[in-house]
């Protein structure tokens, strides 16, 4: 639901104020306001996809996410590597295009992708395909990817690249991935007698960690959960695949958490919320407000995935040292997803071979713009969230390596997370409209100890049904 800044606005589903700034007349970090009108741009590129881009083709691209100027460090690494860019390409022009606040807010999305008013390179959840292809939004990329124009092409985690396809044709380029984990307050599991390099790996065992932290007193709760603004659901789903369950079957087209698995989850956070008390009294919870009690210690634990730290960390005053991670309990597979770019469809073959271009160099070189981590040590930006990693082989081992040369903050903490990892799985179909739906199975337990467990999976079951088959 990726860095933090990007899967905050897939939890928490809210309208933003948004503004489009185009970043100009910045020639010394090869910006500029010039256009190519949309047109066939001039140069001498090659007419063969597979060709990476000629240096002496002149276009311009414009490209979402720009950060903005509220994030000074972050602005000030996007439009160095403009200018290292330009060393190599310098007909490109650049133009970042900055939504304050939130980078991607779905309703904006949609209405973005229904007007055709996407820039050239933009901004999507690994979920977003679907919809993006039901659109006509994305361009195939696939003749345009190859060992010569993205060289570290095979060291991409082929889940992660697999995502971003459709019937064996690729739309898109990953920026970063993550998968849930559980993360725990290291002060309050000491308090409690409890092992914070070793946290719970089993439901039963979080249950009975949960009771401890909570016989603290003064208002700490031993576990958390969501159930408003879709991320209920999506915490239910998590869940369900923590336990070895779907929440749709394999045809994508009728609902599959209203069975045993499903009704294990339910009444096992019922009877924590409810029997055990050791959920806390507030509930109806949504992204921000968990990361809050963790952050004040006055919670035990979550699932989240590792960059929800470094937002504690940056925007809620907490410290490095008070948090650790394992891996998510039950352990048969965690919930899995990310971000990436697409091309928008219709654009000129140069364009789409500056794009690749450019998303090579940015987010696809190991020691080069999002992967320069001395860089982001300097500007005291963290360093050492074991995610993203979408790397594996040479690629991963260099990462890792200059990651953890580079570290802010103590990588030991993540050690459980790290060393035990578990299978991605992505995200439904519709997610979020199924999450919406799940919310009030969540809700209901949450709040009502008379909730009837087994007519609020009917419930869901019946809704969830009707939305798959409306695809």
């Amino acid at each position: 639901m990726r860095t933090a800044r990007s899967r905050r606005t897939r939890r928490a589903v809210t309208a933003v104020a948004v503004s489009a700034l185009t970043l100009t007349a910045l020639a010394a970090c090869g910006t500029s306001s010039s256009d190519d009108g949309g047109g066939e741009p001039s140069g001498s590129g090659s007419s063969d996809p597979s060709a990476p881009l000629d240096p002496k083709t002149k276009v311009t691209l414009t490209i979402d996410c720009m950060p903005p100027a509220a994030k000074a460090a972050e602005l000030k690494e996007w439009k160095e590597d403009v200018a290292e860019f330009n060393k190599t390409y310098p007909n490109v022009t650049i133009e970042g295009r900055s939504t304050p606040g939130q980078c991607l807010e779905p309703p904006r999305f949609t209405a973005m992708l229904k007007a055709k008013s996407q820039p050239d390179v933009f901004y999507t959840y690994f979920t977003d395909l679907p919809q993006v292809l039901s659109e006509d939004g994305a361009q195939d990329i696939t003749a345009y990817v190859n060992d010569r124009s993205v060289p570290a092409l095979k060291d991409i985690d082929p889940n992660v690249l697999g995502s971003l396809k459709h019937e064996g044709r690729l739309y898109g380029l990953p920026t970063s991935n993550y998968t849930m984990g559980l993360l725990v307050n290291r002060k309050l599991f000491r308090q409690a007698g409890l092992d914070p390099d070793a946290p719970p790996r089993t439901w039963e065992e979080v249950r009975a960690a949960a009771k401890r932290i909570a016989g603290l007193g003064g208002g700490v709760a031993g576990f958390g959960e969501y159930s408003a603004a879709n991320t209920g659901g999506w915490h239910f789903t998590a869940q369900m695949y923590s336990r070895g369950g779907d929440v749709v079957d394999a045809s994508g087209k009728k609902a599959a958490f209203n069975d045993g698995i499903g009704r294990e989850v339910a009444r096992n956070l019922h009877a924590m919320r409810w029997e055990d008390d050791s959920m806390g009294r507030t509930q109806l919870l949504k992204w921000g407000d968990l990361q809050k009690q963790i952050a004040t210690d006055k919670l035990g634990m979550f699932l989240a995935a590792p960059d929800d730290i470094a937002y504690m960390v940056q925007q809620l005053g907490a410290e490095y040292e008070n948090f650790g991670m394992g891996p998510i309990p039950g352990g048969r597979s965690t919930l899995a997803g990310g971000n990436n770019y697409m091309v928008k469809q219709g654009i000129s073959s140069d364009k789409v071979k500056a794009a690749v271009a450019w998303l090579n160099f940015k987010n696809l070189t190991v020691g080069k713009g999002q992967f320069d981590w001395a860089r982001t040590k300097a500007d005291k930006l963290p360093v050492g969230v074991p995610q993203p990693n979408f790397w594996t082989g040479e690629s991963k081992k260099a990462d890792d390596a200059a990651r953890a040369a580079n570290a802010t903050m103590p990588v030991e903490n993540f050690r459980s997370f790290m060393d035990n990892p578990v299978a991605g799985k992505a995200e439904p179909p519709k997610a979020q409209e199924l999450y919406k739906i799940l919310d009030n199975v969540m809700s209901g337990i949450l709040t009502n100890e008379d909730a009837d467990i087994d007519k609020l999976l009917d419930t869901a079951e019946a809704q969830v049904n009707q939305v798959l088959a409306d695809q």
